[in-house]
This record gives C-alpha cells, sequence and structure tokens, in this order.
C-alpha cells in the first residue's frame, strides 16, 4: 500500500501553531504556579553540500574528504540578530554541522520559538552567506546518503583505514531537559527525581515517537547501522533504552562517554592550559532525549509540549511523596515505518490509539483552570484531544491508484 501526505495551507499550518504555543504556555504557567521551571534545550544536526560533492551525491556515490569546514561566525551573527538563542558548530562528519542551544534562560516556548525559526532560517542564511564558498545546498533531513566515506580502523574510534567506502549520515534532533525549584536548584540531582523523569520518558517513547520522528525516512535512519554495517562508524541510537549511555539518558555524575559531567576550569598557565577544574555535575544534570530525526517536518512545539508532560507526571510523582521506585528497563524496539501494516503498527498508529498524551493535557488544564490566582490563557477547552488531533490531521494516509 502506497500513502501520501495531504499538504496543509499556510493558514492552518499558523492556527495549529498558536494552539501548540498555547499548550506549552498552560504547562509552563501550571509548573511555575508550582513553584518549577522547566529548562529544555534542543540540538539539531544537519549537512551541508558543496558544488564539488553535489554531483557525487547525485549520483550515489561518495565525495572525498579534503573539503575545509566553514567557519561559521558570520552564520552565528545572524542568528543573534534574529534573536535566535543557539549557534552553528562544526560536527564529526564531513560538511555535517550542528545547531546548539544557548543557555540564555529562556523559556521552553522561547525555545521551541528558537528552533522552529532556525530551521526555517538556517538553509537560508547557509545560501546566503556560503554561496561563495561552494555551498549548493543546506540539508536538514534524518539521512545524508553516501554523504562521506570511510572505515573506522579495527578497534578505534578516531582512525580511518584504507577503505574508503561510503557512509551515509544520519542527523538527530536532541531535546535536553532539567527542572529548578524556587531555590534554582536542579532537581535532577536530587535523589531519584532524575531516574523518575528519565523512567517517565522512557514509558511515553515509544506511543509518542510519531512527534520526533515525523517521516519515513526517520525510520531508514534508524535501520542503518545494521542495514549497511556502519555500527562502528555510527554512533545513533535506534531503540528506546536508557542508563547514561542510552537513547533517553540520565546525565549526573557522569557523561555518554563516562567523563565526568560539569568540569570546570578553575586555574590555567600563562599559556592558558588547564591547571586544575571544579566539579559541579549537579548544575549540568539532565535527560537527553537523543532519538528525534533531523527534518523540516520535525515541529519544536510538539516536542516541547511532550517533554513538558514528563516533566509535570514528575513532579506530581514528586509533590504527592510517591515511593520515585526506578525500575530496571530493558531497551524496546521502536517501530520501522511511520504508517503500519497488517504484521505491525507504525508510528502514526501508535500515537493514534494512545491516550496519554491528550489525557495528560486535558488533566492539567484542569488542574489549571482551578487554581484561584492565575494568567489567564485563552485555550480552547480538552486542550489535550484538540491539540493530538491537530498533529494527526498532518498525516492522512491516503491510498494512491
Amino acid at each position: 500500500m502506497q500513502m501520501k501526505i495531504i499538504s496543509v495551507s499556510k493558514s492552518q499550518v499558523l492556527v495549529k501553531t498558536s494552539l501548540f504555543q498555547c499548550a506549552i504556555r498552560l504547562l509552563q504557567n501550571y509548573l511555575e504556579n508550582k513553584g518549577y521551571r522547566a529548562q529544555i534545550h534542543f540540538e539539531l544536526e544537519g549537512c551541508y553540500q558543496s558544488y564539488q560533492s553535489y554531483q557525487s551525491y547525485q549520483s550515489n556515490q561518495t565525495v572525498n574528504k579534503k573539503n575545509q569546514p566553514l567557519d561559521y561566525k558570520l552564520i552565528n551573527q545572524y542568528l543573534r540578530q534574529l534573536n535566535i538563542d543557539g549557534e552553528i558548530v562544526t560536527e564529526y562528519w564531513q560538511n555535517q554541522w550542528e545547531y546548539v542551544s544557548l543557555f540564555n534562560g529562556q523559556s521552553p516556548l522561547k525555545e521551541a520559538m528558537n528552533l522552529a525559526n532556525a530551521i526555517e532560517k538556517i538553509p537560508q542564511l547557509f545560501q546566503l552567506l556560503y554561496a561563495k564558498d561552494g555551498v549548493k545546498q543546506t540539508l536538514i533531513q534524518p539521512v545524508v546518503w553516501c554523504g562521506d566515506q570511510g572505515k573506522l580502523a579495527e578497534g578505534s574510534e578516531q582512525i580511518f583505514s584504507h577503505d574508503t567506502r561510503s557512509v551515509h549520515i544520519p542527523n538527530a534532533v536532541q531535546l535536553n531537559v532539567s527542572v529548578l525549584n524556587q531555590q534554582g536548584e536542579n532537581l535532577l540531582a536530587s535523589h531519584k527525581f532524575g531516574e523518575y523523569l528519565q523512567t517517565c520518558f522512557l514509558q511515553t517513547s515509544l506511543e509518542c515517537c510519531l512527534l520526533y520522528l515525523p517521516e519515513q525516512a526517520a525510520f531508514e535512519r534508524l535501520a542503518l547501522k545494521t542495514r549497511y554495517g556502519l555500527a562502528q562508524e555510527l554512533c545513533s541510537p535506534n531503540d528506546i533504552s536508557g542508563g547514561h549511555q542510552g537513547s533517553v539518558a540520565l546525565y549526573k555524575e557522569l557523561g555518554k562517554h563516562n567523563q565526568k559531567m560539569g568540569e570546570e576550569p578553575l586555574l590555567y598557565t600563562q599559556d592558558n592550559t588547564v591547571l586544575s577544574v571544579v566539579t559541579n555535575w549537579k548544575k549540568t544534570a539532565r535527560i537527553e532525549h537523543r532519538l528525534g530525526a533531523s527534518s523540516v517536518k520535525y515541529n519544536p512545539y510538539i516536542n516541547v509540549i511532550y517533554g513538558l508532560l514528563n516533566i509535570v507526571d514528575a513532579i506530581h510523582a514528586h509533590e504527592e511523596n510517591y515511593v520515585l521506585e526506578v525500575k530496571p528497563f530493558s531497551a524496546i524496539s521502536l517501530p520501522t515505518s511511520l504508517y503500519g501494516d497488517s504484521k505491525a503498527l507504525g508510528a502514526f498508529d501508535l500515537f493514534q490509539q494512545s491516550t496519554w498524551f491528550n489525557h495528560s493535557l486535558n488533566a492539567v488544564q484542569k488542574k489549571y483552570n482551578s487554581l484561584k490566582s492565575k494568567p489567564k490563557l485563552d485555550c480552547p477547552t480538552q486542550l489535550g484531544d484538540k491539540v493530538k488531533q491537530a498533529i494527526l490531521d498532518d498525516y492522512h494516509a491516503v491510498l494512491l491508484p
């Protein structure tokens, strides 16, 4: 069965965006009324193609690794002028870049606006600023096919062998989450709260995978390592897993590569060599949800809603003195496609059949409306149901003749 996506008009997009923004304001206000402030930051990977590599890309051949990386100072100046709290840095693979969120104290709503604007503006800025350097087009997509070449030497994570086989580059969107209390303390450093919030994300990631895997190519990205024998070269996660090295990772004392978290230089020599460091992992403790796929269809607003709903669940358990029991979590496979078939459900089916997302948002709205002192929000009733339906409306499956 073949399917296509029904397009929506610009006015419909604006109406939906307004609805999503209202949901974020509701969740922000609800948490702030309870004395908490959610911190959410994004990281997004993409690639650019040079004139030199474009023909190779089109013919499904590999490209060389001799191109020098671009200087991103100019594009970052433009991002600041556009009031986007983020910057572009170089990434691991040839012609790969990463948009990283800056820690400017922005609200979750402003962070969603930042990424939405960045996804729209970054390709335009690359074309405007770097066409003279040979940039032909900018790609924000789950996989850049034949984007680089090379094979890592056996047992090495940095040294390449003489094997110049094609490497398909996976591009991710990462959602980083932490929570501050009224004293400005990071709750994820508190006993069991971080682990409980991680469990919330682990339990909801499968049914909500449509939110962060918004197109079919996102599922092709998940299969890259096994399908093309690139397990050594690619580190992108392909299932739902926990711990501090999984796809939904909790970083406290240790990071993804077992490095110490929160190290800050304390003393330098005259040539700027670091003599000593101080460690403040409690400040940097966070959840990193690393399953999202880069895509122009990735919607930052609905993913911020998803993040905030998980935070609300954890806060409720924290406040009501639940025993924050964290049970062992076994890795869960993600769907293999956007739409399901007779053998298995797809991401669309899982989200359509689930109830956690809309019921949770409806419940928060009901509790918020019962508060005596609160900023007024002009949100429609049963907001969770309306947000969920607005998401599903973008994915009408239509049989092709």
